[in-house]
């Protein structure tokens, strides 16, 4: 399975939709609705490996943080959203270091796992309300496209496919009916 197969199978997963998987499938081109010389920052880029790692974190598989799921993340918003959803994403680290502050005195990268997982529920309820009133017209949401990004950085990358998922490299024959059981691994 090559990069753009799992890319349209987890975009399957999340509805069908992932904010600038369409540049990323089509080949990202250059364009003037992205910000010229837009990158994150090292911080910024280590700010989202702990978002990531809270969303998907170490169990008895490598977590997010693993996959380098920060990096992936600047490759896509650099490359492949419009400045405008590059502008709301950068805001949005922001907004969760404010958040942070509010509800705890420290930034996000200061608090404790637990925290910020409180934190990012409170977040992940914010962008409900959002998407339950949301028109077309309406701005993405910022936590919308960080899980999305971690969700489809996690499961495209070697970790994500070959130790959270069950992976064969070259599959057998085609078996419609595979008894599963409630815990076991989707199959890459």
């Amino acid at each position: 399975m090559n990069r753009r197969e799992a890319l349209e199978r987890v975009a399957l997963v999340l509805g069908g939709t992932v904010i600038g998987g369409a540049a990323f499938l089509q080949g990202c081109k250059s364009n003037e609705s992205k910000a010229a010389g837009f990158t994150l920052t090292k911080e910024q880029i280590a700010f989202l490996d702990e978002v990531a790692e809270t969303i998907i974190p170490t169990t008895d598989t490598p977590g997010a943080k693993a996959a380098k799921v920060g990096e992936f993340m600047n490759v896509m918003v650099t490359d492949c959203y419009e400045e405008k959803d590059q502008k709301i994403f950068t805001e949005g680290i922001a907004l969760i270091d404010e958040s942070s502050k509010a509800l705890f005195g420290k930034t996000f990268m200061e608090i404790s796992p637990d925290q910020r997982t409180r934190l990012l529920n409170q977040v992940n309820k914010e962008l409900k309300a959002y998407n339950d009133s949301k028109q077309e017209k309406d701005p993405n949401h910022y936590f919308g496209m960080m899980k999305q990004l971690t969700l489809l950085g996690y499961f495209t990358s070697e970790v994500g496919a070959t130790k959270a998922l069950r992976y064969v490299a070259v599959p057998g024959k085609y078996e419609g009916c595979i008894p599963y059981a409630k815990g076991d691994r989707a199959w890459a």
